[in-house]
């Protein structure tokens, strides 16, 4: 009998689902506390969770039968999917099933706070009648920008223009003419921030858009202008904020997520000009019956051996082909999530290119894995498996794949070239054993780097102390240098300095490296 542990409270319509399974036990047991939830899924087959319970490495580890984990919903902030990954343990998700509820429940907030509802309703209700004191603002002809313009911010931009809103959106993976489809006019960030009446975020939460939104950012707004957060708590710093509605550098705020939840620092939501949900954006009844519908649906099938349409860490192929290329899926995915760092502009085409040993297998999982790393750190929803490839063409990326059966310097390479409205770039990567993978390549320039952890990317001309000099830097602000790689065009030309360092670097420090005699240009990458 497979036993599903079932730990969150799940719309009645999924577990309904379990009942004609006479294979399947549905094991619903909630609110657990850590010792008592590692001992229920010590013998549990799979589990499923909402977005209470956390399904943390130590969790895994105490699943040892643990096959599968399905989260009935979008974000999987609560499951160690790594840990998941490195157990062969498939993570399921339902990327589609919230996005109406989530982009109705952005809007109904962006409503709320521009016509002042619930400040009026509670004044209301103490028995006042004061109604300057809640002159709102029209949404008609106004500029809603959207920061992330994937399934839930397209849909949101659609009800803007309902309202007769102009739309102004950036997210770097969406084409010019899938933009002009869908009547929004692309612009750079900073653009977004000076022109926009109201703000609308729709990211995912990574390191790098962490805080995206703080006192720089505030500071270029109007004061006249509202932000709106349903995606992800930690995408605005709240101190900043807190300091942002004090000073009246903004009109307003609109939030449903919290960088702590619930929120114990209730400062900010105390300001009048503040609009706040416990995080509400999926609590809709038709969002949690199709969720749950979806995550158990998903996991019967993966049990019958019918694969799973919304598998976020593994591609759903033959056990045996599988097992084949399951070593470049890893490499694949870091060369994506390493040009998704490098690359500058809206991307067109995306080039894969195989040589050597790997193009004598099944590649097309393997493109996938590549366009999953490549779109994974901006968009808002899941990117898995089955929908990178039509997220992808929704934002009219074009993806090639070329195959030779030879390899100049490696017995295998996958290169991955993106070309955007701007600029063209290139990595590649190889295997030097199934768990031994390098990046070998950048543009030009030939280097070696193990894809993990933290790399700093420094563009420099090549001449002598630059190793020293950046060495020097780093170690005044305990910045540790764990391994290092350069590669050159030629002798005192342009060169790349790849450092591998134990931990991420401040943008001060970045900024004091980019300042720095013969330095060219630095990023840090996180892989």
């Amino acid at each position: 009998m497979v036993k599903i542990l079932v730990c969150d409270e799940l719309a009645k319509e999924g577990l309904a689902l379990f009942h004609g399974e006479k294979t399947m036990q549905a094991v619903v047991k909630t609110k657990l506390p850590i010792a008592e939830l590692k001992k229920e899924i010590a013998d549990a087959d799979a589990c499923v969770v909402r977005s209470g319970t956390r399904i943390t490495a130590e969790v895994i580890e105490a699943g040892k039968k643990l096959k599968a984990i399905g989260r009935a919903g979008v974000g999987l902030d609560n499951v160690d999917v790594e840990a998941a990954s490195k157990r062969g343990i498939v993570v399921i998700n339902t990327p589609g099933g919230n996005t109406i509820s989530a982009a109705e429940h952005a809007f109904s907030l962006l409503l709320a706070m521009a016509r002042k509802i619930p400040q009026a309703n509670e004044s209301l209700k103490r028995g006042e009648w004061d109604r300057k004191k809640f002159t709102g603002v029209e949404l008609y002809e106004k500029t809603l920008g959207v920061l992330g313009l994937g399934r839930i911010g397209a849909e949101v931009a659609k009800r803007a223009q309902a309202f007769g809103m102009r739309v102004l959106a950036y997210d770097p993976f969406l084409s010019v003419e899938r933009a002009n489809q869908l009547g929004v006019e692309m612009v750079t960030v900073e653009d977004l921030l000076k022109t926009s009446d109201f703000l609308t975020l729709h990211l995912p939460l990574t390191a790098d858009s962490r805080h995206l939104i703080g006192d720089k950012e505030f500071s270029k707004m109007k004061k006249t202008a509202r932000i709106v957060n349903c995606a992800r708590g930690g995408l605005i710093d709240e101190a900043a904020l807190a300091r942002a509605l004090e000073a009246g550098t903004i009109a307003g705020a609109a939030l449903d997520v919290f960088e702590e939840e619930p929120p114990k620092n209730l400062g900010f939501l105390n300001h009048p000009a503040t609009v706040a949900t416990p995080h509400l954006g999926a609590s809709t009844e038709e969002a949690q019956i199709a969720v749950a519908v979806d995550v158990v649906q998903s996991l019967i099938d993966f049990f019958h051996g019918k694969g799973t349409k919304n598998a976020v860490n593994m591609p759903i192929v033959d056990p045996e082909v599988l097992e084949q290329i399951k070593p470049y899926l890893g490499l694949a995915e870091k060369l994506g999530m390493l040009q998704a760092q490098l690359m500058e502009g809206q991307i067109l085409q995306v080039d894969i290119q195989y040589s050597g040993t790997v193009a004598e297998l099944a590649t097309t999982p393997i493109t996938v894995s590549v366009v999953k790393g490549l779109l994974s750190p901006i968009l808002a929803e899941t990117v898995n498996y089955v929908n990178a490839p039509l997220l992808a063409k929704e934002r009219g990326i074009k993806i090639t794949e070329s195959k030779s059966s030879t390899a100049a310097s490696y017995s295998n390479l996958i290169q991955v070239g993106v070309k955007t409205e701007k600029k063209k770039s290139e990595v590649a990567g190889t295997l030097f054993t199934r768990e031994d993978a390098r990046i070998v390549k950048i543009d030009s320039f030939n280097v070696e780097a193990v894809p993990e952890g933290y790399i700093l990317l420094i563009s420099n001309r090549d001449v002598p102390g630059i190793v020293g000099q950046i060495g020097t830097l780093l170690g005044a602000n305990r910045v540790n240098i764990a391994g290092m790689t350069l590669g050159r065009d030629k002798p005192g030309g342009e060169a790349k300095t790849l450092l591998k360092i134990d931990s991420a670097v401040s943008d001060d420090v970045l900024s004091k490296i980019k300042k720095a005699k013969n330095i060219l240009d630095a990023k840090l990458i996180k892989l």
